[in-house]
């Protein structure tokens, strides 16, 4: 039983060391309404919109464009977050059998 409690506690570590090191990594992501900056923990740490698109007239672009954005880093992040994974190392899920 300790085995496997130790088991827990070593992938929870390495859980953290990812976390920590995916923290540090910056996504951006730039149209033509807005720039959006992630972290690697999909984080948003800034959102600019551009002056032009705050009319009302130009709400539906706006959405548009912050969805795509939004999509667009989170494609970023997760390749970046398999990637980092494997420069860890070797990080498999124990047996809790």
């Amino acid at each position: 039983m300790f085995n496997k409690l130790k088991q827990i506690n070593d992938l929870r570590k390495q859980a953290n060391t990812i976390k920590h090191a995916l923290a540090e990594e910056v996504i951006e992501v730039e149209n033509r309404a807005i720039k959006l900056v992630v972290d690697g923990n999909q984080d948003i740490k800034n959102l600019e919109i551009k002056p032009e698109y705050l009319h009302q007239d130009k709400k539906s672009d706006l959405e548009k464009n912050i969805k795509d954005a939004f999509s667009e880093a989170l494609k970023k992040v997760q390749r970046k977050m398999a990637s980092k994974m494997q420069d860890m190392g070797d990080f498999k899920l124990p047996s809790l059998k």
